[in-house]
């Protein structure tokens, strides 16, 4: 069975470690959307702890459910200024910040309709910038080809697994935080995010 799995908004350690392990990743497009999972949140590293940023969804009338390529973001609140502002605020002092803010700016200034479009653009830009090869495709569910990875994209269930430690900006006040956004690898590690993914240990969903 080929391994499937939906975009993520800003993905963990643990989901980028396992689509940077893959030759191509194949997303899905048609599976039915799924609420309370990381395909609109992700979680970075605030100065009071863990800091949850949540992209709205535009929700539909009917009971009929949405698959994911048409679900589309909810832009009635500022949230892409509330995401950069919170992201501003916990990585500034971050050592590799400046080098990156300009070219990740965007994407939280220009309106956004569709959430799997916007977090496949964002995860292609961050890749370039990590120059980590990344190769994908989208496809279509077929239940005697593929093996969904829903594991990598529940926000809910907690993961018995540890990503390799590194610096921090608040360590020294909270602590190592486990498995956040790919967003706190890139702000810390620079240069070297691309071999500290690709090089986690016990990657299996």
């Amino acid at each position: 069975m080929i391994p499937v799995v939906c975009p993520a908004y800003l993905p963990n350690i643990y989901y980028c470690s396992w689509i940077l392990n893959q030759t191509k990743v194949l997303f899905i497009v048609d599976s039915h959307y799924q609420k309370q999972t990381f395909r609109n949140r992700c979680e970075i590293y605030g100065a009071n702890g863990k800091l949850k940023l949540t992209i709205p969804v535009v929700h539909t009338k009917t009971k009929a459910p949405l698959k994911e390529k048409e679900v589309c973001i909810s832009n009635e609140t500022p949230w892409q200024k509330q995401h950069w502002k919170s992201i501003c605020s916990a990585y500034r002092s971050s050592p590799y910040f400046e080098f990156y803010e300009t070219e990740l700016a965007p994407f939280f200034e220009k309106k956004e309709t569709h959430l799997m479009q916007f977090n496949i653009q964002i995860l292609i830009k961050i890749m370039e910038l990590i120059e980590a090869p990344f190769s994908y495709e989208m496809v279509e569910w077929n239940i005697n080809k593929h093996q969904r990875m829903d594991s990598l994209i529940n926000a809910k269930k907690k993961i018995d697994w540890k990503a390799l430690p590194y610096t921090q900006v608040f360590q020294n006040k909270n602590g190592f935080l486990n498995n956040l956004s790919l967003l706190d690898v890139v702000f810390n590690l620079g240069p070297e995010s691309f071999t500290y993914l690709k090089n986690q240990k016990g990657i299996t969903p």
